[in-house]
């Protein structure tokens, strides 16, 4: 999944989270890659820790629908 900001011919950065579901507490894979002036930013840790906190896993996200 690609999160933040990536520039055209922009270098990508791969890297991991550790994820769990905000609402059934479940590990999920956390493969994610942004843009290399947008990593390690404050905008882009305040983006990161919105995602950890909202993020659903697939069967509570469908739950939901």
């Amino acid at each position: 999944m690609i999160i933040g900001k990536v520039g055209k011919d922009e270098k990508k950065i791969k890297f991991e989270l550790d994820l769990k579901c905000s609402k059934c507490d479940k590990k999920v894979p956390g493969g994610m890659k942004t843009g290399e002036n947008y990593f390690d930013t404050d905008e882009f840790k305040i983006e990161i820790a919105n995602f950890k906190k909202n993020y659903l896993c697939g069967v509570c996200r469908d739950k939901m629908r």
